[in-house]
Formats: structure tokens, sequence, C-alpha cells
């Protein structure tokens, strides 16, 4: 989940390094570090909290100037967020300066056998213990990238791994396992990065490394090798998109931003989507049409709210395709012993594409033999590169950690899936198909609809600024909605929030409604007249007992007999709904946390990838 940064050039690498946590900040922010080669010796400095606590550091006590440096920003699993736990660490004989993301799960064993050695530990953190293993490979060998693979050999784990060599101030040498690397190719320079936004102001040319590879770069080349030093390669792609899609251009947060870009977003999603013949045509779908007619079930796995876009999925999928479909957590996926067979499909949805959870589910899946097809938004991201298919989700950067325009083009990608497999078997005619991606086309305009009406919902979240408990209800597809609306505000206002499926009330959870307690309600298009009659009832009940109750519901619903306030959402079919259902629900949970006086872009404990078990 950390950050971390790598630079060698001609450039002051202090500048750029701490460029590129800030960029990367999303990532964790627990603590925040730099080491600088120097004459033959480490130049580093490190603090606890926020970014801004080294800069105030180094701005009071600079460190000298250096080309070459590494940096980090960190989401603490292993230790405390202390000054004495951040990254960098250093060797024994501080030769070496590493940064880490990930775990060393078997950090334990090889602390012991330091210790016995004579070595002092001057952190509780497994990088603390890897520091000082590669130093000792490195005094043995006397070349850090020899020194890295011998250490990655004996590592356990998912890690990504940057180091510096106090006498050698031409080399960042970096590894990786199960856990994000890119270089950035520049002309007299390179990068590393946990992600490309590390980088991004200088280069846009990037290389994507294969699992267990070890790079060299120096400010005029780059060699990758796998772990026991044969030569190997990583794949060439191009950024297409630059600095100013991850700044806040005059937005008060990145997650603010990214709900207006959200119009945006979904037109890209959709872009492309079909060729001159009306045939929908996804992004890299490296399974035949024969494969796909064998399927006989999908599961569809995710964290968070992946999951929640792939509960979605399974109401549109089994619609359009009458294929069964299972919704999973990743996390708990493989632990479970699920029946998988070549012709089950599973479906990894991942915003970063490195979930650690959800890549070692597909991991799994793929050892059942089973297809697997990734939905992300990085490209050249481990999980789609381990997968059999990807629909890529094209949204762009998206720096809040809670997300937003993620979310909507995760949503955008599940639907194509369901179309294009019911083309693909057969079970929609190629009219009713097109007719979808219609309403599909209309939908960042509806969103726009709803984002010039934004102040209505901020208005409704000022009021609320003491609320310590909010309700969700839903039926049907709107029930993903009701858990995603509760999710935002669990991550961004800190308060007491759940979502429900609202025929579950009468078992239970009306027992939580008193007076005053807000209740979102989204209710299903009238069109499906059975369900929003049932929906209305619900409201109803929890309404006469005390609740305060908003209803999002379509133009020309007349909610007022059930509702106290009522946010309208464009008309759309129903499995579609949680497009324009969703996006009041961002709106209220990001001004309800800037009330609040919370960091929206940063909520507290939280990290953006989840790179770590």
């Amino acid at each position: 989940m950390c950050g971390i940064v790598g630079y060698v050039g001609h450039r002051q690498a202090q500048d750029v390094v701490v460029e590129g946590l800030r960029r990367l900040e999303y990532r964790g922010y627990d603590s925040a570090g730099i080491a600088l080669v120097d004459a033959g010796t480490i130049a580093s400095d490190k603090r606890a909290g926020k970014l801004a606590n080294l800069e105030a550091a180094i701005a009071a006590e600079p460190l000298p100037p250096s080309t070459t440096g590494i940096g980090h920003t960190r989401w603490a699993t292993h230790g405390a967020p202390t000054d004495r736990n951040a990254h960098p660490h250093l060797g024994q004989k501080a030769r070496v300066a590493l940064v880490h993301n990930g775990i060393v799960e078997n950090y334990l064993t090889l602390r012991e056998e330091l210790e016995r050695a004579g070595h002092e530990l001057d952190s509780e953190t497994d990088t603390a213990v890897a520091a000082h293993v590669l130093e000792q490979e490195l005094l043995e060998c006397d070349d850090l990238a020899e020194a890295m693979r011998r250490t990655c050999r004996r590592l356990e784990g998912a890690f990504t791994l940057v180091a510096v060599d106090a006498h050698d101030p031409t080399t960042v040498v970096a590894a990786r396992r199960n856990s994000p690397l890119v270089v950035g190719l520049g002309e007299g320079e390179n990068f590393l990065g946990s992600d490309v936004a590390a980088f991004i102001e200088h280069t846009r040319e990037a290389l994507e490394l294969g699992q267990d590879q070890v790079v060299a770069i120096t400010a005029d080349d780059v060699v990758v090798t796998d772990f026991d030093g044969s030569p190997a390669t990583g794949t060439r792609y191009h950024v297409d998109w630059d600095l100013s899609a991850a700044r806040k251009d005059g937005f008060d947060w990145f997650m603010r931003k990214e709900i207006f870009e959200q119009p945006r977003a979904l037109a890209d999603a959709l872009l492309g989507r079909h060729d001159g013949k009306g045939q929908l045509q996804l992004d890299e779908v490296r399974l035949s049409e024969d494969d796909l007619r064998t399927i006989d079930k999908i599961v569809v796995i995710g964290c968070g709210t992946a999951n929640y876009a792939g509960l979605v999925a399974k109401y549109a999928i089994e619609h359009w395709t009458r294929i069964p479909c299972e919704v999973e957590l990743a996390h708990e996926f493989r632990y479970r012993d699920p029946i998988l067979t070549r012709n089950t499909l599973v479906v990894a949805i991942s915003q970063s594409g490195e979930t650690a959870d959800t890549l070692m589910a597909i991991r799994y899946a793929r050892r059942q033999r089973a297809k697997v097809l990734a939905i992300c938004n990085t490209n050249g991201s481990t999980i789609p590169r381990e997968s059999d298919a990807v629909i890529y989700t094209h949204a762009g950067p998206e720096i809040g950690v809670a997300s937003t325009k993620g979310f909507l083009t995760q949503l955008v990608a599940c639907y194509l899936l369901g179309l294009y497999l019911a083309q693909v078997r057969g079970t929609k005619f190629g009219d009713e198909i097109a007719a979808v991606v219609a309403e599909l086309d209309k939908m960042p305009a509806h969103v726009q609809t709803l984002l010039d009406r934004a102040e209505e919902v901020y208005a409704l979240a000022r009021q609320h600024a003491d609320t310590r408990s909010v309700l969700f209800l839903g039926r049907h597809a709107g029930f993903p909605v009701a858990l995603e609306g509760a999710l935002k505000l669990k991550e961004l206002a800190y308060i007491h929030a759940e979502g429900f499926a609202a025929g579950e009330l009468k078992h239970g959870p009306i027992a939580l409604i008193e007076e005053g307690l807000p209740v979102f309600c989204v209710m299903p298009p009238r069109g499906r007249d059975q369900l929003h009659d049932k929906m209305a009832s619900a409201v109803q009940e929890v309404r006469a007992r005390g609740a305060r109750t908003y209803a999002l519901v379509e133009e020309g619903d007349d909610a007022a007999a059930y509702a106290d306030e009522v946010i309208r959402l464009p008309k759309v079919p129903t499995l579609l709904q949680p497009i324009v259902a969703t996006v009041p629900l961002q709106l209220f949970a990001c001004e309800l946390a800037t009330v609040m006086g919370h960091d929206v872009d940063q909520p507290r404990n939280l990290a953006k990838s989840v790179t770590v078990e």
C-alpha cells in the first residue's frame, strides 16, 4: 500500500523524490522519508505523519545535493507509525538504504539470525530486517543488483524493495514480488515508482516489470533480470494521461474533482466498444468465443467498492445471459475451497490491478484451471497481466482514497461484459444489445445533470454535521448502491453507516430506527411496480418510527406520500440505475466529511491500494 519513488539522473534527486511522494501520498500517509547518496555516505531523513512533516524537516535542515535518491510514504503494517519505523531503513553499517512496500512473512526468522550475528536493529519493522539482510549480502558480493537478487531469494511474502548503495551513486536497484513497481524511462535519467503518478511530470514512457524481477537503473540504462540473475525483459508502454489529471484543478479535494470527472470517465469507458457492424468489442479478450460459450458459472470477486460493483454485475449478467453468477469477497474466496472447473469464469475487479487479496484469488482460480477476466483501471498492472482477458475501465488516475469514478466505470465494464457474453452466446438479439448500449451512452449526460444539482445535496449534508449514524436501504440493483453509500460515509465521515436490503428490515435492522435517524432509500424505478411498492412500504415503516427519510427516485415518481425529502434521479432502466443513484451519495459523503473537518482525500487508517493480504 505504501508509495515508493526512486531516481537517478541529472536533476536534484530530493526535488524529484519529494514531488513523486506528494503524488503517491494517497497510497499511505503514516510517515514519509527520503535517502540520498552523498559522497560515499547515505543522507536520510524520515518523519511520522504526513509528507508535510518531512518537507518541513528538510527545509529546516537541508540534505546535501545529490542526483540519486529514493523515497517512501508509508501505510503502516509492521510497527507503529513512528519516526523510528518510518522508511528508509539503513543497514548495520549504513552502506545501504532501503524502502519497502509489502510484508516479509519470514522476517522474524531472519531477524533472529541477524541478532545472533551481532546486528542491532533500531526498528520493529520487517523492512529493517530486509535492509540488514541486503547489506549483509552486498558486503559479500560488492554488487547491489546481485545482493538484491540474493536477498529476494531469502525473503518470503509480497514485496517491492528499492535500494541505494552509498558506494555507488550511479545506480538504484529494485525488486518486485506480488507488489507494484514500474520504471519511468527518461532521457539521461530514469525513475522508479509504485505507479506512474510518481514520475508523470517528467516522462510518460514506462516499463512494466514482471513477477520476481530485479531492475537496476542508471541515468542511461535499465537492466532487468529475474531473481536468479537470468536476463529478463519488461513491457514498454506509453501513459495516456498527463500531469494535469493528477492535480486538483481548483477543487478542494481530489475526491470532489473525481466525482465531477465522472461524465468524462463514463464516456471514456464506453469509447470504442463496438465496431462498424454494431458488434461489441472489448479490450484484451484472450479467450475465444468458443471458450466463452462453454462457461456454465461466473464468479465475480473483489474487495470493498469493487465487491459492490460485482453485486450489480450479478443482476445484469444473470438477466442478460442466464448464466449463474456468484459474488465473493476476494479475501474469502480461496479459503473456502470453492468449486471451480474449466467452464468457470472468474471476474476479478480491482481499480489498481494490484489488490493483494484479489491477486491471490485469481492465482488460485488459474491453478484450478478456471478462466479469469480482469476489470481494472491501471494499464500494465499485475492482475490484468495474469488474467486471460481484461476490460480496462479507462477512468484515468483516481487519487482520492475513496473510489468514485473508479466505481462507476467498473459498473460500465460489468455491463459491457454481460452484454458481450449475451452477444457471443446468443441470449439477446443484436437490437436488444444495441438498445442497452444506447442507454449506457446517455449516462454521461445523466450524471452531469446530477452534478449540476450538487448544491442541493451539499445543503442536505450540511444539515447533518452532527449526525452519528445513517442507514441506507435498497432493493434489487439498489441494494449494492445502499452498501456503497454506507461505505463512503464510513470511509470519510467516520460515523456508523449501514446498507441493508429493504426486505431485511423486519428481520432485525428495524430495531435501529429511532427519532430523527437519517435513512436514504434507493427506490426502484416505477417500471418494477411490485418492487417499487414494496420498497415504498419499507420507507413508510421506518418513517412511522421516527426516521427522517430521503428517497432517491426517478423523475416522475410522486414520493411525497412516503418520504420526507426527495432526490430526483434521471429516468433510466432498472439495471442501469446504480450509475445515477450512486452519485448523490458520493456528493453527500464528500460534503459531510468536509463540514466535519476531516481530510477527505486521506481518510484515517486507509490507503488507496491494498497490496498486502
